[in-house]
């Protein structure tokens, strides 16, 4: 089937399907953001991508949750409910690391997290966790219907998992939500072959980058073994060490691609993993970007602040090879890096700059860690662990230092393009082997400050968030004094930082800060440690225990010690001067106010 009206944005009420002459559609998709057209949101890249290959396709966005009436109102879709929280953990998105409630909801209208009702009758548009809640819903409106799960919310929170708001484990999404599939990862050939198999009346046993809940019975029936079971919800609670043993297994297998499939026993069933899908390529991932994105809010929705921050971002790379410890991009997106090719990033930043509201500005070319773009792997042999820098940079990644320089140059030069910068994340130990990318990113491409990401200073902690030692930094910094002199320019640069992270007390933080003001870095960028669910930090937070030794670390659990490291860095924030002298090989750059850090 063709694209029915190109460019026009996909029915998101009963109404506009009405308009369209369809009498049904196969597939609903409910998600807990805005409806946003732009290909950085995983809903509307999922629905174009069905739509592209004849699907018809609806999103029922941020649903009224106290009955089920809204997910009546496109009737039964012919083939599934798609189940998504939206581009953001439900719990991540409404309470803040220390479990307080957020009170704005970038990816809501106006970044009001709350329905237009009375005020003691509040309900937030999106609820606590909505996957669950969503799946509930749409079983109410139509039993016969399958229900699969996507997104970030079921990908991570698919086997027992820390749930930081209940402040205890909990057991698989899939098993909690009573659906018939999750779809794990990016889910751009599961749900292709979701769909598939239900448009033919067939089952869904078995799809690469998908886990079932299965019983006893039907795990023999199908003859379903693993060479390695994850720990048990019943064990796990006997015996919480465990769970910091889960998630390293489930690391390892993420990272290996493993062919396996991985079972846990929940408490009244198992949830079986699938082997992973392949990752896209190259020409594919081009291809999702091509698909007709409006790159704008439905009409609905009004402005949505996530919409205006990433509007005239393009996305160059997927994945990441860094697996840092309290970050789950490497087990979601995978650890295996994709880049566009030139020709349709070039492609994609000529309609962007076609468009009648562009501001001349392309403010991202970026993505999970933009300096990535154009690296792989030299390996001779199929490389299992994936983790390229760590310890240190691994001697097989291969580091294409013209493919970042030529794209700059051609989107740089596309008619209407004023300023082009990159405001994702950079890995400073590769910046350092590319000094000419970072000249140019440093002299034409950096809003007002480079964005660094040390998280830490000191080693002890920077070894359990899986970073390399505190000198990557001091010769990051020491390269960019070089090509400021060079250059006779001033670079500024915006720390971002963690306090409480598992395994950090408190004389590590004053360690931190003083170290911050010998490299005459200012502190404007920190936040708490956040146990999100599926992460190797937060099991050690969990636990208590060293992911590589597992001896016992110090953990900042209640307020106020988190408040007290976080202080440290509050002192720095507020008592650091406007101008740092960079006197002594330490001290290599000014340190001035800078704009805030954007969305990543």
């Amino acid at each position: 089937m063709a694209h029915e009206k190109t460019g026009d944005f996909l029915p998101a009420s009963g109404a506009e399907m009405a308009a369209r002459g369809w009498k049904y559609v196969d597939v609903v998709l409910v998600t807990g953001d805005a409806y946003v057209d732009h290909p950085s949101f995983g809903v509307a890249l999922i629905a174009r991508l069905l739509e592209a290959n004849g699907y018809r396709v609806a999103i029922l966005s941020q649903p009224r949750h106290h009955v089920p009436d809204d997910f009546r109102q496109f009737g039964a879709p012919r083939l599934f409910f798609g189940i998504t929280a939206g581009n953001l953990d439900s719990i991540v998105a409404n309470y803040s690391g220390n479990a307080k409630v957020r009170d704005r909801d970038d990816y809501s209208p106006g970044g009001n997290p709350y329905f237009g009702l009375a005020a003691e009758k509040k309900m937030r548009r999106r609820p606590d966790r909505a996957t669950i809640l969503y799946s509930n819903l749409a079983r109410a409106a139509f039993p016969e219907v399958p229900v699969v799960l996507g997104g970030i919310e079921a990908s991570l929170r698919r086997f027992v998992h820390y749930d930081y708001q209940q402040q205890r484990l909990r057991g698989s999404v899939l098993t909690d939500a009573k659906g018939d599939l999750l779809i794990y990862g990016m889910g751009e050939r599961a749900v292709l072959e979701t769909a598939a198999r239900l448009a033919k009346g067939r089952d869904l046993a078995g799809i690469p980058g998908t886990c079932e809940r299965l019983t006893e019975k039907e795990l023999a029936t199908r003859g379903i073994f693993a060479p390695m079971l994850l720990p048990s919800w019943a064990e796990i609670q006997a015996d919480l060490p465990l769970f910091l043993e889960a998630e390293l297994i489930v690391d390892r297998q993420a990272r290996a691609y493993a062919d396996e499939p991985l079972l846990q026993r929940q408490q009244a069933a198992w949830v079986v993993q699938h082997q992973p899908a392949a990752p896209l390529d190259t020409a594919e991932l081009d291809g999702l970007y091509c698909l007709p994105f409006t790159r704008k809010p439905h009409p609905s929705c009004g402005d949505v602040p996530a919409c205006r921050m990433i509007r005239d971002s393009i996305t160059i790379v997927r994945g990441c090879c860094g697996n840092c410890s309290f970050c789950a991009i490497s087990r979601h997106q995978g650890p295996k890096i994709i880049s566009r090719s030139r020709e349709s990033v070039l492609r994609e930043a000529k309609r962007l700059a076609g468009d009648k509201d562009f501001s001349g500005t392309i403010s991202d070319l970026g993505g999970p860690t933009a300096n990535l773009y154009g690296t792989g792997c030299g390996s001779p042999q199929p490389c299992k662990r994936h983790d390229c820098l760590y310890p240190k940079v691994c001697k097989f990644l291969k580091i294409d230092e013209q493919a970042m320089l030529g794209l700059l140059e051609a989107v740089a030069g596309c008619g209407g393009v004023k300023h082009l910068f990159v405001s994702s994340g950079l890995r400073m130990e590769l910046l350092t082997r590319t000094p000419q990318l970072l000249q140019k990113l440093l002299l034409h491409h950096t809003p007002g400050a480079m964005k660094i990401a040390p998280e830490h200073t000191e080693d002890k902690v920077l070894r359990l968030m899986h970073k390399p030692g505190s000198a990557v930094l001091e010769e990051f910094l020491a390269l960019c004094r070089e090509i400021g002199k060079k250059t006779g320019k001033n670079f500024h640069f915006t720390p971002y930082l963690i306090a409480s992270h598992p395994g950090c007390a408190l004389a590590d933080m004053e360690k931190m800060a003083g170290r911050l003001g010998d490299l005459g870095l200012a502190v404007r960028q920190f936040q708490d440690f956040t146990p999100t669910p599926g992460t190797i930090a937060t099991a050690m937070y969990v636990t208590g225990l060293d992911r590589e030794t597992r001896q016992a670390i110090p953990v900042a659990r209640n307020s106020g010690e988190r408040s007290r490291q976080r202080q440290v860095l509050e002192h720095r924030h507020t008592a650091a001067p406007g101008k740092v002298r960079p006197l002594g090989p330490k001290k290599v750059v000014r340190a001035k106010r800078t704009a805030q850090r954007g969305s990543s």
